[in-house]
């Protein structure tokens, strides 16, 4: 990886590029499972919420703003509805502060059971009380004017780790038809708080942790959550990514992901597979067998030393079985047959993914970003790649996929040197016509600002015609590097 993105990467934090960065939803119910999809004001429409953790707030830098785009029959564009949020909004608990990182993480799910979707928002830099870098988590409620207002969830152990909601994912994990809130810190441990949330002092179902063979450390712990339903047992799992254990040392080894089965109890670890390494996942069903295949985006190079990476980048898909996943894997990278651009060192093909049907032939096609791709003067500006289902169910092919970057014809902006295009995607159906549309972060763009750009399905494939939303056109403060479009939640 260019060590300029790995700069950007570290600043943002590995979660808020990864998920969306882990926080990703997939476009259709099939591939869903049992994750939830965001519609904020209940109006039909599917809603984003966009991360700016370094937005400059009230002059506290660094304190972070979230910028939600509420869907329509036009989708996102330039005057779509938005609302921008940050602590010092009404109604949400505590105050802008310098350094807390407001939106590093996100995820959205209706977490009252009132037929709105809420948006759990992690702060996990956040200073409480004595605790230096505690970090905070705030559900923001969903209603039919949209997110407003919020509720703070309670730290159960908070002498026990930091950057407590560091990463977070919300599914329904025990079957009970209530939103699970998962959320990581600088443990090891994943805290589950069960369904059951309120709008009063943060009340929920109850809590629990689970330990997936990972470490912790001011600098380890959970690097990314993902769920969705692999086993076919109609109960989410979870995909941790962290930093694997070595059972001689004890120290640092390589990344690695571990899934973690859902169960009538919750998650239980002790059925924990190991998978590939890679910072982001998605999970769907792919090959059409009725269960969720899990996709690794593995952006690393071959050079990192991290085992089965490649130059470039790479995307691994494992299918799903009633055990989990099943050993059995397709692989792409951008020298695949097929698939445009060629792999290059630095381009980070693979460092963000989203699962979504595209061209609405009932299988699911992949966004994958590649953040690093340099074209022509314009290094590291970044590229989208889609991959499309195979038209008989199979899977993804690179047959027929599409390289989308900021010189494409219909893309609005132009091809500029560190935008990194592709730092986040997000495929899903924004204007209610059943195809699943492109919305792309640039984290990079105007020196650290960030931009979102939004592209539409055309029935065929993602179409020009698009929508560019600067900083300024949404409402974050220009100082500083906002890194607005690092994160997406929907």
């Amino acid at each position: 990886m260019h060590n300029r993105f790995r700069t950007a990467l570290a600043a943002a934090t590995v979660a808020a590029l990864t998920g969306g960065l882990m926080a990703a939803a997939v476009g259709t119910a099939a591939a869903e499972g049992d994750r939830p999809t965001a519609d904020f004001n209940g109006d039909g429409y599917r809603d984003l919420a966009v991360s700016a953790p370094f937005a400059t707030v009230d002059g506290q830098k660094n304190a972070g703003q979230v910028v939600v785009l509420y869907g329509s029959a036009a989708g996102i564009t330039t005057t779509s509805k938005r609302t921008v949020i940050s602590q010092d909004s009404p109604g949400v608990p505590g105050v802008s502060e310098a350094g807390d990182r407001f939106g590093l993480d996100t995820t959205a799910a209706d977490f009252n059971n009132d037929g709105f979707t809420d948006l759990a928002v992690g702060a996990p830099y956040e200073k409480v009380g004595d605790d230096v870098n505690g970090g905070t988590i705030q559900i923001i409620w969903g209603s039919a004017s949209g997110l407003y207002g919020g509720t703070t969830v309670p730290d159960p152990s908070p002498s026990s780790h930091d950057r407590f909601g560091y990463v977070l994912d919300a599914a329904d994990y025990d079957g009970d038809d209530k939103a699970d809130l998962a959320v990581g810190t600088s443990s090891s441990y994943v805290r589950v708080f069960r369904g059951g949330f309120g709008k009063g002092k943060g009340e929920h179902g109850g809590a629990y942790g689970v330990r997936p063979a990972i470490l912790s450390g001011a600098d380890t712990g959970p690097k990314n959550l993902h769920s969705g339903d692999v086993n076919g047992d109609d109960i989410a799992d979870l995909v941790v990514d962290g930093f694997e254990r070595d059972s001689s040392d004890g120290e640092y080894h390589w990344n690695a992901n571990y899934y973690v089965p859902g169960s009538a109890s919750g998650l239980t670890a002790s059925g924990q597979q190991k998978l590939p390494a890679g910072l982001i996942t998605d999970i769907g069903d792919v090959n059409s067998d009725g269960f969720g295949d899990i996709v690794i985006g593995m952006h690393f190079d071959s050079d990192s030393g991290v085992p089965g990476s490649r130059t470039g980048g790479l995307v691994n898909v494992l299918h799903g079985s009633p055990s989990g996943p099943n050993g059995n894997r397709q692989s792409f990278t951008q020298d695949s047959p097929g698939i445009p651009g060629g792999s290059e060192r630095y381009d980070s093909f693979g460092s963000e993914l989203d699962l979504g049907d595209v061209n609405g032939d009932g299988h699911l096609d992949l966004a994958v970003g590649a953040p690093g791709e340099s074209l022509g003067d314009a290094q590291y500006t970044g590229a989208v790649v889609v991959l499309y289902g195979a038209a008989d169910g199979s899977g993804l092919t690179g047959s027929g996929s599409q390289f989308i970057h900021q010189d494409t014809p219909g893309v609005p902006g132009g091809n500029e040197t560190d935008d990194q295009f592709g730092s986040d995607v997000h495929l899903a159906d924004m204007n209610g016509d059943g195809l699943a549309d492109l919305t792309a972060g640039a984290l990079g763009e105007n020196n650290g600002n960030g931009a979102v750009t939004a592209l539409r399905s055309d029935g065929t494939q993602i179409a020009g015609g698009g929508y560019f939303l600067s900083v300024s056109r949404v409402g974050v403060s220009t100082a500083g590097t906002p890194l607005f479009g690092v994160n997406f939640a929907g």
